[in-house]
């Protein structure tokens, strides 16, 4: 691979981090895009599909706290030693990555899988059917996880090493293929909402065919001679846990804490699911892409503490926070006017209280958005610094507050909207403490460029543990 072409060391900033930041950005647009009209087709079949699909979808973004075990290890891991330009410490840290992404993937599919019925049980749906749909969906996406978690692995390192436009090659492949056959086995072969299960199952092991042989063969793999059996390196897996522990500590909470609210939305009935979840797929359009572009962060850091240019750094993190800023004033205004477009396109011929319940949703978020890119901005330079425990405090504090918020919102006159301003406010107190915390911790580390030698860093992990 030509090293320099995704050196983020050098150059202008503004290119470089757009270098890697396009694909990642565009590989959300299309995970959103397809999540949208997964949800316009089974919308198609009933609203409580629609349901049924939020719900299990739940324990899928539950698995998230486990993948990044295997992702944010190889991009932390391998984009700070191709900053010290240690080729052979980068791919290391990749192959380790690899082997912790399979354990943990298998290892969660076998649990969703087999306890999926007591799981779905959690949320005390009211309509059986609900309840046995969301069970029966679980079930077979479980078949495809561990796919996920190598693949995610596989992108971690793409992405680490500066290349992220691979992984949006082969996501954005399995992610066509997904909306491609969904509707055929919907519709076509009637197989209804499991439909949409096995289309995903099918996919997802295309994307992981396709990450094996791109990092095997492919001529700009990142490195050569990549093998994938080799004796895990107890350093090197330390090591990753002490990266991604917190960040995993920090994605599980943040869904267990989202399960909680989701609980109290099940006892409103399914039209409340079916709501809250179209509502925060249209939401993502704000932070999918703005977690796009913190992985690029990540990577233009990572790299550049690999390399002690600390004054890049700072440069880095002053350019995207305006970037970021713009991009949550954007998503800020796009729900409040034009909601109730977008809602109605996911629910036709519903009842109109369920459109103007969607329609309040997104209201009630758009006044969270702009909290929820800087907030993002400041987890991609954490992590790129690798120090990950910032991040956890922060959301494990914003969803803590979250939970008793809509509960005692819901109480008031404003009902079901008090939970939507509880989901809303959580995200906008998170928001203010990380970034809060990244501007007083920044003082502390060093502003002109210095060589490497063990962790410099010191400032950010004393801010941590105060």
């Amino acid at each position: 691979m030509n090293t320099k072409k995704y050196d983020l060391t050098e150059g202008n900033i503004l290119r470089r981090l757009l270098l890697v930041a396009a694909p990642l950005m565009g590989t959300q647009v299309l995970q959103m895009a397809y999540n949208l009209t997964d949800l316009i087709w089974l919308g198609r079949v009933h609203t409580d599909a629609v349901a049924s699909v939020g719900t299990a979808g739940m324990y899928m973004w539950l698995s998230m706290a486990f993948l990044m075990t295997g992702r944010m290890g190889a991009e932390i891991g391998v984009s700070q030693f191709m900053g010290r330009s240690d080729l052979q410490g980068a791919k290391s840290f990749s192959q380790n990555a690899l082997f912790l992404a399979l354990v943990s993937g298998v290892t969660y599919a076998l649990f969703v899988g087999l306890l999926r019925h007591p799981l779905i049980g959690v949320f005390a749906i009211r309509e059986a059917h609900v309840a046995q749909g969301a069970a029966d969906y679980l079930g077979i996406v479980a078949l495809g996880m561990p796919a996920m978690f190598i693949s995610g692995a596989i992108s971690g390192t793409f992405n680490g090493v500066g290349n992220s436009r691979i992984p949006f090659l082969v996501n954005g492949f399995g992610i066509v293929l997904n909306m491609i056959l969904t509707p055929i086995f919907i519709f076509t072969l009637d197989f209804g909402l499991h439909g949409a299960a096995w289309s995903t199952v099918i996919s997802q092991m295309t994307v992981v065919i396709l990450a094996i042989l791109c990092i095997r063969f492919f001529r700009i793999r990142p490195f050569d001679n990549f093998t994938f059996f080799v004796r895990p390196n107890l350093q090197r897996i330390k090591q990753i846990f002490r990266w991604t522990i917190p960040i995993s500590i920090e994605s599980g909470a943040f869904t267990l804490l989202s399960m909680v609210v989701g609980r109290f939305v099940a006892a409103i009935g399914a039209n409340a699911l079916a709501v809250q979840r179209i509502g925060i797929q249209i939401e993502s359009i704000s932070w999918m892409l703005a977690m796009g572009f913190a992985s690029a962060l990540t990577a233009f850091v990572g790299q550049n503490y690999g390399r002690g240019c600390w004054s890049r750094i700072h440069r880095g993190a002053r350019l995207s926070l305006f970037i970021m800023g713009i991009w949550g004033i954007v998503t800020m205004v796009i729900p409040l006017l034009f909601g109730r477009q977008l809602f109605a396109l996911f629910i036709p011929g519903e009842p109109g209280a369920v459109l103007e319940e969607g329609v309040r949703f997104l209201r009630i978020l758009a006044v969270c958005q702009i909290f929820i890119c800087l907030e993002f901005w400041a987890v991609g330079i954490f992590r790129g610094l690798g120090r990950t425990i910032p991040p956890t405090i922060s959301t494990i504090i914003g969803n803590s507050i979250r939970v008793p918020l809509a509960y005692f919102l819901s109480l008031t006159p404003l009902g079901v909207a008090g939970l939507w301003w509880g989901i809303s406010l959580g995200a906008v107190i998170r928001g203010i403490i990380l970034v809060s915390w990244y501007f007083i911790a920044s003082r502390r580390l060093p502003q002109e460029d210095v060589i490497p030698a063990g962790d410099v860093d010191a400032s950010l992990t004393g801010a941590a543990s105060s």
